[in-house]
């Protein structure tokens, strides 16, 4: 079973190197290219993986199959429309979120699996550090005036001791263990990578609410993370569980236990490998992981 594996390392933390790293540890025979590429790629694989790493430029020849495609931006609307354009010519297509996964269904008139994010417990690690830092968060302010800025500047100004804004990839284990709460805001109502980051580090996680997308089937509210509507309620969440320790630590036991025993990248990937086995059970008998 060789497969070609295609996306972008224009960033070390892309989805597509967490899925190599999965792919480097397992027995399967692989080889790596960008879009760019793509077109070089010979027919003697066979699986052709890609990986949305939010560059449309290219794509992967509609000559070669079985393809796959796991798409990330659906929740962005210029994406949507470069993604929609692409997946048409598929064998499988999958989306990061579940409603993304709905409307590509309905529109292409064929199964799109939902793959949400996850978690690479070797990067986002729980570390047992000092607890330095009242509040993490990385990740950029967003455009100026936004929402989300004046949410996080609030945040910094009530809670000074707080770390609130952007950093290496290799240095999320290290803020987020050194934080008492993380935080996360969601841009569209996406379940995003920083949640289950955040719960992988054992840092209790307080998010901003996501109404259905497959929330419930993924977390508890109330048991591995909490949720806010409104930055007034984020203060008073903030405040509450900065003042009680066990409570806001047992969210974060429950949190980390979760997304370890479930959301990780080889999790994502083995959902990936079940679909198209279903497709041909005895042409893909060794997608295993």
């Amino acid at each position: 079973m060789k497969i070609a594996l295609i996306f972008n390392k224009d960033r070390a933390d892309t989805t597509g190197c967490y899925y190599e790293r999965v792919l480097r540890e397992s027995s399967l025979d692989f080889e790596h290219f960008t879009t760019q590429c793509a077109r070089e790629i010979n027919a003697n694989f066979d699986l052709y993986l890609r990986i949305d790493h939010g560059d449309y430029k290219y794509d992967l020849p509609a000559s070669l199959h079985p393809a796959a495609f796991l798409a990330i931006d659906t929740h962005l609307k210029k994406p949507y429309k470069k993604i929609l354009r692409q997946a048409k010519h598929y064998d499988f297509v999958f989306a990061a979120q579940k409603e993304g996964a709905q409307k590509l269904t309905k529109v292409l008139r064929k199964k799109v699996e939902w793959i949400a994010h996850a978690c690479d417990p070797k990067i986002h690690r729980k570390l047992n550090l000092e607890k330095k830092y009242a509040v993490g968060f990385v990740g950029s302010y967003g455009g100026r005036g936004s929402e989300r800025e004046e949410l996080l500047l609030e945040v910094k100004s009530q809670f000074p001791s707080s770390f609130i804004g952007g950093a290496l990839h290799t240095q999320i284990a290290e803020i987020y263990s050194s934080s008492r709460i993380g935080i996360n805001y969601s841009l569209n109502n996406d379940i995003n990578m920083r949640m289950f980051e955040i719960l992988s580090c054992g840092t209790m996680l307080i998010t901003s609410k996501i109404k259905e997308n497959g929330f419930a089937e993924l977390f508890k509210e109330g048991l591995h993370l909490v949720t806010y509507e409104t930055k007034k309620e984020l203060m008073v969440l903030i405040d509450y569980y900065l003042r009680h320790d066990e409570e806001r630590e047992r969210i974060a036991r429950a949190g980390y236990e979760l997304v370890k025993s479930r959301h990780t990248y080889k999790h994502r990937l083995r959902k990936i490998f079940d679909v198209i086995k279903q497709a041909d059970p005895t042409k893909f008998r060794q997608l295993e992981l």
